[in-house]
């Protein structure tokens, strides 16, 4: 036989092997594990980044630019005077439990959300919903009390996505939406298991078979589970000085993107001495957030005056309300009668950003006379029952990451304790606003008050830093919303 011979079949039984196909299941790190698995009856942002677009979706999605586009609705019509919303549903679409979805479950979620026993998060949402119709299956007309200029974006929250009367009762546990993902299981303290829809009305869209969240919150071992490939993405990477080496590994795409998060010192404004804002104004001007930036965050972040994202088109630098100055700082602190020293907590979740910058905030605040106690609070359980519901607390450090959330201000009861009526006044009207160069300009306004009330520490904008799989695509790079949205994920090979 001879060589040409052999070589020939070689060729050709090689060329007879199926290509090998691309990987179908992926592993997400996040640092914080959910409480629950419904994001419309609890705040953390934790059930958001497993659930949103993934187990449930809205009548409309924030998409990866911030933009508003169709999902359960496919289209909608806004009546000349802004208060009548007629949404057109897609047909077809069915629960993960096999029950069809129609105009009556988006009743049914809507009015379950903005019911006054509701412990939906985003009740502002809802609250200039008159009434809603449905006039067949595939229509729901939404009236309203007052205009909504920023509606159609709150619909796009985690917070309004739609669920079923038939499953909603256990949806914390056991999650039924009409996603292109299913709900698997739950390890308690490890990951979340999901698995693909085969019944998802948007066909073909969806490459992935399984997609597994685990929770791992020592920044160490992020680093270690993705260089170890035991993760495949980590979305927020809790560790910014080992970013850098992240960048420069071929075996990983490394991008530092932004979030909507704010990340600020809430100061509890009911309680002395921080009711009174010659104190508050003095503690900021403790503050270099440069410095914080560069060591709680590696040089990643942008720093903020007011509460406000600067991805926004309405954000005012307000940096320079309140800047760094020890001296102001120790004057106002003399003139509010505390000359002698004043001796304070701060109660900080375990996130790595929120440890690190209590540390320097506590170093700053020494330098003025101000003696900061750190105490270490489990989040969400405990920081959620003693800060957020109690308000049991001096001071407290969080990012807040939902979009345009500054009216959380002008709530009452809010954990900030802030009472400013003019301040509430402008961000209700801000709200019914639909003209947005005005809406944008009493935005901007109310940034300044905040800015010189100081009701919280305003630090810096939380980065995004993701690191991931080289050879994966379709990760989201910026975060416009709190969400892992892995629809649009697949492996190149």
């Amino acid at each position: 036989m001879s060589k040409r011979f052999l070589a020939a079949c070689l060729l050709l039984s090689v060329s007879a092997l199926p290509a090998l196909a691309a990987k179908t299941s992926l592993v997400v790190g996040m640092p914080i594990e959910p409480p629950g698995l419904d994001p419309t009856i609890a705040a953390p942002v934790a059930i958001r980044e497993v659930t949103l677009a993934n187990l449930y979706e809205g009548l409309v999605r924030i998409d990866r630019n911030g933009k508003v586009q169709p999902l359960l609705a496919k289209s909608w019509e806004i009546s000349p005077d802004g208060l009548t919303y007629t949404f057109r549903l897609q047909e077809g679409v069915k629960f993960h439990d096999g029950t069809t979805f129609d105009a009556a479950d988006v009743k049914f979620a809507f009015d379950r959300a903005r019911d006054p026993k509701s412990t939906n998060a985003q009740k502002q949402i809802f609250a200039p919903i008159e009434g809603i119709e449905t006039p067949d299956p595939s229509t729901v007309v939404i009236k309203l009390k007052e205009t909504s200029g920023n509606f159609l974006t709150y619909l796009g929250w985690g917070d309004a996505v739609i669920v079923a009367p038939e499953t909603a009762a256990n949806n914390a546990a056991n999650p039924v939406g009409t996603g292109p993902f299913k709900f698997k299981s739950w390890t308690r303290g490890d990951r979340v298991e999901l698995v693909r829809n085969p019944d998802y009305w948007q066909k073909d869209k969806v490459k992935l078979e399984n997609v597994t969240f685990r929770f791992i919150s020592d920044s160490q071992a992020q680093v270690a589970a993705v260089r170890a490939g035991d993760v495949d993405a980590f979305p927020n990477l809790a560790a910014p000085e080992l970013f850098a080496e992240f960048q420069k590994d071929p075996r990983f795409k490394a991008v530092a993107g932004n979030t909507e998060g704010e990340t600020v010192a809430g100061l509890n404004s009911a309680k002395k001495p921080f009711d009174d804002v010659r104190v508050r104004r003095a503690i900021m001007h403790a503050i270099d957030r440069k410095m914080l930036i560069e060591g709680a965050y590696s040089g990643f972040g942008t720093p903020i005056g007011s509460f406000f994202s600067p991805n926004h088109p309405a954000y005012v630098d307000t940096t320079g309300v309140v800047p760094y100055d020890p001296a102001k700082a120790k004057a106002l602190l003399a003139e509010a009668g505390y000359g002698n020293g004043l001796s304070i907590t701060i109660k900080t979740p375990q996130m790595a950003y929120a440890s690190r910058s209590a540390e320097l905030i506590s170093a700053m605040l020494a330098e003025v006379g101000v003696d900061l106690k750190i105490i270490p609070t489990e989040f969400p359980a405990k920081w959620i029952e003693e800060v957020f519901k109690n308000k049991d607390y001096d001071i407290t450090i969080v990012s807040h990451t939902e979009p345009l959330d500054i009216e959380i201000f002008a709530r009452d009861n809010y954990y900030f304790n802030y009472k400013n009526e003019k301040f509430k006044a402008l961000i209700a009207d801000a709200a019914k606003t639909t003209d947005e160069k005005a809406r944008f300009a009493k935005y901007a306004e109310a940034q300044k008050i905040l800015a010189e009330d100081v009701p919280a520490l305003f630090l810096f904008q939380l980065p995004k830093l993701g690191v991931w799989n080289a050879k994966l695509q379709g990760m989201w790079e910026n975060s416009p919303i709190p969400i892992n949205d892995v629809t649009d994920v697949s492996w190149t090979e």
